[in-house]
């Protein structure tokens, strides 16, 4: 028996939409990388140009924009998984988005301090990311808190 009332939305369903907006981002921000979109459309200072291509685009060889489209990828994936009425209210799909999101979010501290304090410039594409991963992790511990409640037992026939 689901607790879930099918007419809401959880926040699982929250961190697939968004995981899906920002994996598109990081995926653009591939290929630009790999040279397969025109001009990389940013702000006029070139913020997102610097940041790409500084030591900070790139992850012990890997480009920062595809570790973040597969994990966004991963995150959209499991989420999606987790609103399906068999999972819903399924703990081990909030544990694995958590594993999913809490080290992202190490990540991205890391990015942004490379972007912010060592090369002082600004992306905004970067900034959608950040926003993103740190909204997943609000989400995810709302969704854990959302399963810890007791659950009701459902009424009398």
């Amino acid at each position: 028996m689901t607790t879930h009332d099918d007419a809401s939305l959880t926040p699982r369903h929250w961190i697939a939409l968004t995981a899906l907006i920002s994996g598109l981002v990081a995926l653009y921000l591939h290929l630009w990388k790999l040279g397969l979109t025109g001009p990389l459309v940013c702000t006029s200072n070139r913020g997102c140009e610097i940041a790409q291509m500084s030591s900070f685009g790139w992850f012990l060889g890997v480009d920062v924009a595809l570790i973040g489209t597969v994990g966004y990828t991963l995150i959209l994936t499991t989420a999606l998984i987790g609103i399906q009425p068999r999972w819903i209210d399924d703990a081990r799909i909030t544990k694995v988005l958590m594993a999913l999101i809490f080290p992202a979010i190490l990540f991205t501290l890391r990015l942004k301090y490379g972007e912010f304090v060592v090369l002082r410039t600004f992306c905004p594409w970067c900034a959608i990311s950040a926003i993103t991963i740190t909204t997943h992790g609000v989400l995810v511990m709302l969704d854990r808190k959302r399963l810890a409640r007791p659950r009701r037992a459902a009424p009398p026939p």
